[in-house]
């Protein structure tokens, strides 16, 4: 491999001649050999957007050259379409403050920015880090990274979703069933109104999702090292907001206190509480349709759902739940990055997180799982579901929980009496009833309708 010389203030280091990092990025690449772990691109590209509306700013408030600012905004537009993703080799534990990846995306635009002007016009500290710091702009790139893939990825899963359960819903709503409660029989139920329960919950967490991210939006720029804004313009931040703005249409705002916005990560906090809460309700909802799908003769069997690949190496015919066996495992792993990002956002110090790479990969790792399972769920599973109507009719008719449509007219206990005498010797409510003397054959009928009792 062919190296050059770059340097930096600590002095000379030698880096692969075909990148466009330089010092620091090479020394982190060097010290911090942790896990395999790499600092998700989508913080870079949030830190591209970033760099090229501060250049903007800068400009404006005629701190840099416009050819200056010009040269950075055409090297952050490569980054942010794909064409450097290769220049950004950094781990996610290195420096808690995510230094390093700020230089890496410095480093990578002052040296390709060079290479387009053919002369050394750009320095990473000076030019591209200009009126911030590291504090400031990796946070800030936490945030723009979480609403971008939450917004133009999770939430269009979740539509989708939604969307599938709304139209199983209108297509079975004649079906009746039993319902259950404590894993035990319970009253009728219709298969419409289960399915309702599905998606209600879904368009919950939607609108959790979306009011914790109107929190995301507040960004920390222009709070430079400690949150005064040393060596940043005046409403330096509200600048930048004001063209990350109009550069990504979403409505971001300078934090108008930036000594909370670089020393807390609550938002963020908040936000994949909203997560968690989705992962708490997608656990319930593939947990339900695999018990309901159980089977296909020794289990529930009220549903089936597709085939997709065989179930077992070893039992031939065995089809397997593996849709919600792999979005359940999803859920798992986000109620655990929800543990890490907690633990590590209530470890700021004084004026700083220093856990902040971490917080920002379980965030975004939760978000992608979050929605590529949600997409595999709704396509290779939900949209496929189909109630089993012969079973779910012999399970009402067998249903000892009939009976509460009894109460009002023989009270409970003795409907109790009635349900546990045709458990007892096997035979139906209407025998039993009839068989204690407690109703006639005709007033049995007028009572228990399962189609009245939903």
């Amino acid at each position: 491999m062919k190296f050059r010389i770059e340097k930096d203030s600590m002095g000379e280091v030698e880096v692969p001649l075909d990148v466009y990092w330089g010092a620091q990025t090479q020394r982190s690449h060097e010290n911090f050999i942790i896990g395999k772990d790499i600092m998700p691109l989508e913080v870079i590209r949030a830190l591209a957007h970033l760099k090229k509306a501060c250049a903007e700013a800068n400009n404006s408030f005629g701190k840099i050259s416009l050819e200056k600012a010009s040269l950075i905004e055409k090297c952050c537009d490569e980054i942010t379409s794909h064409k450097l993703d290769n220049n950004f080799p950094l781990k996610v534990f290195q420096t808690g403050s995510g230094t390093q990846t700020n230089m890496n995306v410095n480093e990578v635009i002052a040296n390709r920015g060079n290479e387009i002007a053919s002369k050394k016009i750009l320095h990473p500290n000076d030019d591209v880090n200009m009126s911030q710091s590291s504090n400031d702009t990796f946070p800030t790139a936490m945030h723009i990274a979480a609403v971008i893939e939450i917004s133009e990825k999770l939430i269009p899963a979740l539509d989708k979703l939604i969307n599938s359960f709304e139209e199983l819903e209108k297509k079975y709503s004649s079906i009746i069933k039993i319902g259950r409660t404590h894993l035990q029989d319970a009253t009728p139920i219709k298969f419409s109104q289960e399915i309702s329960a599905w998606k209600n919950m879904l368009e919950v967490n939607k609108d959790m999702i979306l009011e914790s991210n109107k929190g995301l939006l507040n960004l920390a720029i222009g709070g430079t090292a400690v949150g005064t804004g040393i060596n940043a313009p005046l409403n330096f931040g509200d600048k930048v907001c004001e063209i990350l703005t109009a550069n990504l249409n979403y409505k971001f705002v300078s934090e108008k206190n930036k000594f909370h916005a670089l020393t807390s990560k609550d938002y963020l906090v908040y936000s994949h509480g909203a997560l968690k809460a989705t992962a708490s309700n997608l656990m319930k909802i593939a947990n339900d349709i695999r018990w309901l799908a159980s089977g296909p003769r020794c289990g529930l069997g009220e549903i089936t759902i597709p085939a997709n690949e065989p179930g077992s190496s070893i039992m031939p015919g065995k089809v397997n739940p593996t849709q919600s066996e792999a979005m359940t495992m999803v859920c798992v792993q986000v109620m655990g990055n929800d543990t890490t990002i907690g633990f590590a956002a209530s470890q700021g110090n004084f004026q700083l997180n220093v856990f902040m790479p971490v917080i920002i990969y379980n965030f975004l790792n939760s978000v992608s799982l979050l929605t590529d399972s949600i997409n595999s769920f709704n396509d290779n599973c939900v949209r496929g579901i189909e109630p089993n109507i012969e079973k779910m009719e012999y399970n009402l008719s067998n249903s000892l929980m009939l009976v509460t449509a009894l109460n009002p007219k023989i009270g409970y206990d003795n409907s109790a009496k009635v349900a546990k005498y045709a458990h007892e010797f096997n035979c139906s409510l209407k025998e039993a009833a009839i068989k204690l003397e407690l109703l006639t054959s005709e007033e049995f009928d007028e009572l228990i309708r399962p189609s009245e009792m939903v």
